[in-house]
């Protein structure tokens, strides 16, 4: 058997499969800063690269329209919309007490329980696929396209619903804050009848 015709194995991995996983780690690290900070704006910065980083693992799966998709949706839009609902709800910048929960532990056994079960997933039902990383692009946009617009449309419009929905309740909640500041302490607006009323027994 010659060299080219070779099975292809984990213990002989090309210029691509190392970069992969050398993006992968930083992703995973970018991610895990994201959870664990309790700066809310560094969390949403740390995001971006997390975004990012799936982006390049796209790019090096060759699947370019998925790539450019998460760029442009992911880190264009969501990221900008998390940052606005911070701006809105007038979250604090630096530290903030409230971004721990003190539940670490429970959080972390349901994290590792979703990673080992998505990963047992992942590998079962790939086990023995494998991706010509020098050939052609092997995702078109055109066939992308027809199955997220066909297959997958009910919760791309779902999911577009939701988010508006977030972004509308970041406004209510930040109306509904300076209404509250604008209050006095006694529940009496000023210039309200009742205030004109007691003014006026007073007389």
């Amino acid at each position: 058997m010659s060299l080219a015709a070779a099975p292809h194995g984990f213990l002989s991995p090309n210029g691509v499969e190392i970069a992969f996983l050398l993006v992968g780690l930083v992703t995973l690290g970018a991610a895990l800063v994201t959870v664990t900070t309790r700066q809310l704006v560094h969390a949403a910065l740390w995001l971006v690269v997390a975004l990012g980083g799936l982006a390049v693992e796209y790019l090096l799966l060759t699947a370019e329209f998925i790539a450019w998709v998460q760029v442009l949706i992911y880190v264009g839009s969501i990221v900008v919309l998390l940052l606005f609902g911070l701006m809105l709800t007038k979250a604090p910048i630096g530290r903030s007490p409230d971004a721990d929960s003190g539940n670490r532990w429970a959080a972390l056994t349901v994290a590792g329980a979703a990673a080992a079960a998505l990963v047992w997933v992942v590998v079962d039902a790939f086990r023995t696929t494998w991706i010509d990383l020098s050939g052609a692009a092997a995702g078109s946009t055109k066939v992308t396209g027809q199955s997220l617009f066909q297959n997958w449309v009910l919760p791309f419009e779902a999911l577009s619903v939701l988010l508006l929905a977030a972004l509308v309740g970041a406004i209510v909640l930040s109306r509904k804050a300076k209404a509250d500041a604008a209050t006095p302490a006694d529940g009496q607006v000023p210039g309200s009848r009742s205030g004109q009323a007691d003014k006026e027994g007073v007389r």
